[in-house]
């Protein structure tokens, strides 16, 4: 039987323009920091934004913008509170800061009522911070979001890089569109994730450099946005403003 959930979904998402997956093969490479700091960014290029935390894992961006005080208003659904002027929902306002161990059916059961519930009205851009990996939250992201483009996150490790590969085999077997490949913690002058990158047939975003500052500026806009990171995304979302919606 098909969950008349699924047909909602289609219609909270459908005053958007562009849905950007901010992904990566694994953890801890930096993705939650990337996807809301070009959230940020692209709010700061007058674009509308959406931010929807979707990682399972650890959902993490409500500290990074210092969001814990704000909730969701209830009227037909959820409408996402305003945090530094982008439309913020996150799947910490269902778990708190527990634990979230969801399996298979309860994995997409809960992704199915997050994007149903939610009213994001008309956006420019909603991006999405995605859960590591290339397991089933993503599988049923794809199959629920028809509009999805993907950015992959990396390190300079090419050891993290090999999981990269893995994801993007799968996006190019679902026939996803790929932006391209961000570098993030950047060390040195090494090539090495730029050339597989290109060896992919991918676009290289650019390689963001290892900020110590960083950690300081978490919970602080200003702070944030004067990182290396944010510098970094300031170049490569000019790029993504410029780009019209990528193709598989």
């Amino acid at each position: 039987m098909v969950d008349p959930r699924t047909s909602i979904i289609s219609e909270r998402l459908s005053r958007i323009s562009r849905i950007i997956a901010v992904s990566s093969g694994k953890g801890g490479v930096g993705k939650s920091m990337i996807a809301t700091t070009l959230a940020l960014t692209l709010a700061k290029n007058n674009c509308k934004v959406g931010l929807f935390d979707l990682d399972f894992t650890s959902p993490s961006t409500h500290v990074i913008l210092a969001a814990e005080n704000v909730q969701p208003k209830e009227e037909k659904g959820l409408i996402p509170p305003s945090v530094h002027g982008i439309e913020y929902m996150s799947l910490v306002y269902y778990v708190g800061d527990n634990p979230a161990p969801l399996r298979g059916e309860d994995v997409s059961n809960a992704l199915i009522e997050l994007l149903a519930v939610t009213q994001w009205g008309q956006l420019d851009f909603l991006v999405i911070d995605m859960p590591p990996g290339i397991g089933d939250a993503i599988l049923d992201l794809v199959r629920l979001i028809k509009r999805i483009e993907f950015l992959v996150v990396t390190t300079p490790s090419l050891l993290a890089f090999e999981t990269v590969k893995k994801q993007v085999n799968l996006l190019r077997e679902l026939k996803m569109p790929i932006i391209g490949v961000v570098e993030n913690m950047k060390m040195n002058v090494a090539e090495g994730v730029e050339t597989e990158t290109e060896k992919l047939g991918l676009k290289y975003l650019g390689g963001i450099p290892y900020d110590s500052q960083v950690e300081d500026a978490i919970g602080h806009e200003t702070k944030l946005l004067n990182t290396a990171i944010a510098k970094k995304l300031k170049q490569i979302t000019k790029g993504i403003l410029l780009m019209e919606k990528r193709e598989p």
